[in-house]
């Protein structure tokens, strides 16, 4: 029986291949990462949304030469990851 992790690599080289991208290298731990700070931070749907944004915003930066995949891939997220931090309440004291 395979663990989440061998799943979704699975399913990501499955999409990466589909999208004929599968030499670009996806930081998954990040991404989840991501998405758990949108979906705490602000509200559940806010993280596929938030981990769209930042992938579509890495690809145009990438694709238009501004920086590298990886390097445009590490701005979108920790951007993304810091608006969405900033965005939880303040906890009770």
């Amino acid at each position: 029986m395979e663990n989440n992790d061998e799943v979704l690599d699975a399913w990501l080289a499955k999409l990466m291949a589909a999208f004929e991208i599968a030499d670009i290298e996806v930081d998954v731990h990040a991404v989840l990462n991501l998405a758990g700070v949108a979906a705490h931070s602000v509200v559940r749907p806010a993280a596929p949304l938030t981990t769209f944004v930042a992938g579509l915003a890495a690809g145009l930066a990438a694709g238009s030469g501004q920086a590298g995949s990886a390097p445009a891939m590490a701005a979108a997220l920790g951007l993304a990851k810091k608006l969405a931090a900033a965005e939880a309440p303040a906890s009770a004291e």
